[in-house]
């Protein structure tokens, strides 16, 4: 089995002993039998080491950090969330709101610490928040980093978390959040009480023929408006082109430019790639989308 690796920090790969090279965000393959249950080491600099058995378990139940890819060549493993050797307590940020007294701090981890009239409430986040300052939002906390956000109640329980960039904060947070596409999607977002109250979606390039396909699909995934790319007798089918799609999470590209992956969840933390083609007619309109 054609095994790809990639890894949320650069870290140094091990199978059964062996060095494999360096893996990070671009993609490492190997040759491995899940019946061997090949012992697999990431290695971290200044992180404890990932290892997992690699056979059937693994494959079909990842542990909490890894997240498995069912490709038709082979399949993805990418590992993230690196438990750091240092677990001394270092302050990041301190703030009273109302009668909350709230700590970020990071200790192995990223977290907030809540401490109200009923007690100590903590909540975990990304790395990202480790530059966050804090702030009130109406009854509710705001976390604000460079290029994240989380709004928690005073409970210390998140109500939000997300990235993108913030621009008003009390009483109604508005951030613009990226989709990361490849047409440079964002959507300005407003939040009430932690709760999504409006949403406006903003493109800010033009596909080209060699992403034609996967901007389609890109667009269906965050609910834009998919007619410009449609010819006629498909524009009539627009509607209901989310559910004959299903529930794909993300997309990745194909081997063709009239080509592209979808990522439907088949489990906690396991995802399938479905591919599908579309038909492009000389003026550049899909005309037909088929699975592969």
């Amino acid at each position: 089995m054609r095994v790809y690796f990639l890894s949320e920090k650069p870290c140094f790969l091990k199978a059964g002993g062996l060095p494999l090279g360096a893996v990070d965000g671009f993609e490492r393959t190997a040759e491995l039998d899940p019946a061997d249950g090949v012992l697999l080491e990431f290695i971290c600099p200044g992180h404890h080491p990932a290892v997992f058995s690699f056979g059937e378990e693994f494959l079909f139940s990842p542990p909490e950090n890894v997240e498995v890819y069912f490709t038709r060549t082979g399949v993805a493993v990418y590992v993230s969330r690196f438990l750091p050797t240092d677990c001394t307590l270092k302050p990041l940020a301190q703030q009273r709101i109302g009668g909350a007294l709230c700590t970020l701090y990071r200790q192995g981890g990223i977290q907030l610490s809540v401490q109200t009239e009923t007690g100590f409430h903590i909540a975990d986040l990304p790395d990202a928040f480790e530059q966050a300052s804090i702030f009130a939002s109406g009854e509710n906390i705001l976390l604000e980093a460079p290029s994240a956000f989380c709004i928690l109640d005073r409970e210390g329980r998140i109500l939000t978390q997300s990235e993108g960039t913030v621009s008003e904060r009390d009483p109604i947070v508005v951030a613009e959040v990226p989709f990361h596409d490849s047409l440079g999607h964002t959507a300005r977002c407003s939040y009430e009480n932690g709760k999504l109250t409006a949403c406006s979606i903003r493109t800010a390039r033009q596909p080209t023929p060699a992403t034609y396909a996967l901007a389609l699909f890109e667009t269906v995934l965050i609910g834009g408006d998919v007619l410009p790319f449609l010819a006629e007798g498909l524009a009539e089918k627009a509607a209901s082109l989310g559910e004959y799609l299903g529930g794909f999470r993300s997309v990745v590209l194909g081997a063709s430019p009239d080509e592209a992956g979808l990522v439907y969840p088949v489990r906690p933390r396991v995802y399938e790639v479905r591919y599908f083609r579309v038909t492009l007619e000389e003026d550049g309109k899909i005309s037909n989308i088929r699975p592969e």
